[in-house]
C-alpha cells in the first residue's frame, strides 16, 4: 500500500498556471491578480543576432563607396595655378574648402537617415547587437567614403601635377576633408533615426494585467451596503 501523493501542509500545491493560493487578493477588487504569463522565447538568439549585426556592419560600410563617389561629384573644386616656381590659389577669397567639408557632412547625414530607416524596416525588433553593428558600419562607411573619394579625385602630388600641366594653367587641388568631425555625421544620423523609429513604432511587450480591472465584478467596485437609485 502506498501513501497518497499529497504535498506537505507547509508547502503550497503546484498551481499549473493558476493563481497562487497563498497570494493575498487585490485590495481594490477582492480578487486574486492573474497569473503571470508563461515565459516565451525572446528573439532569435544571441548567435543569430550577432550574424545579423555583422551583416549590417558589412552592408552599411560598403555603401560608403557610393558616398565617396557622390562626394567627389558634388563637392566644389579648388582651382590652383602655378608660375613655375610655386603653386597658388587662383581664387584667394573662395570658400570652396568649406563647401567640400559641408558636402561630405550633408551626404553623411542623408546616408545615415536612410541606413537607419532601412535597418529598422529590415529588423523592427531592434536589439543591442543590431544597433552596434549599425553604428560601426556607419563609421567604417564614412572612413571608406573619405579615402575612396580622395583616391578617385585629383592627384595628391600638387607639385608634380603643376609641372605636368605647365605654367599659368589652372588645375584642381586634391580632394581633402579638413573637418574630420564630418566623419561622425553618418553614424550619428543613423543612430538617431533608428532609435527614434524603434521608440515610436517598435514592438511592445504585452501587459499581463491589461484589461484585468475592466473585467472585475461590478459589486467589487462598490462598498458593501450601497444601494442604487
Amino acid at each position: 500500500m502506498t501513501a497518497p501523493l499529497t504535498p506537505p501542509p507547509h508547502q503550497p500545491p503546484h498551481n499549473n498556471g493558476h493563481s497562487d493560493p497563498w497570494q493575498a487578493p487585490d485590495p481594490m477588487t477582492g480578487h486574486l491578480p492573474p497569473a503571470p504569463p508563461a515565459p516565451e522565447k525572446d528573439g532569435p538568439g544571441l548567435r543569430a543576432e550577432l550574424r545579423e549585426a555583422a551583416s549590417v556592419t558589412l552592408g552599411v560600410a560598403l555603401v560608403g563607396l557610393l558616398l565617396g563617389a557622390l562626394w567627389l561629384w558634388l563637392a566644389p573644386r579648388i582651382p590652383l595655378v602655378s608660375d613655375s616656381t610655386a603653386v597658388y590659389l587662383k581664387d584667394t577669397e573662395g570658400e570652396q574648402a568649406v563647401g567640400v567639408d559641408g558636402t561630405f557632412t550633408l551626404l553623411g547625414l542623408a546616408f545615415g537617415a536612410v541606413s537607419g530607416l532601412v535597418v529598422f524596416l529590415w529588423r523592427k525588433r531592434g536589439g543591442i547587437p543590431l544597433v552596434v553593428g549599425l553604428a560601426l558600419g556607419s563609421l567604417l562607411g564614412g572612413l571608406l567614403a573619405w579615402r575612396f573619394g580622395i583616391w578617385l579625385g585629383p592627384a595628391q602630388d600638387v607639385a608634380a601635377h603643376a609641372k605636368e600641366v605647365g605654367k599659368g594653367v589652372v588645375f584642381d587641388a586634391p580632394l581633402e576633408l579638413k573637418a574630420k568631425g564630418a566623419l561622425l555625421a553618418w553614424p550619428l544620423a543613423a543612430l538617431v533615426v533608428h532609435l527614434g523609429l524603434t521608440g515610436l513604432f517598435g514592438p511592445r511587450d504585452p501587459d499581463p494585467y491589461a484589461g484585468y480591472y475592466d473585467h472585475a465584478p461590478r459589486a467589487a467596485e462598490e462598498p458593501p451596503g450601497s444601494t442604487q437609485a
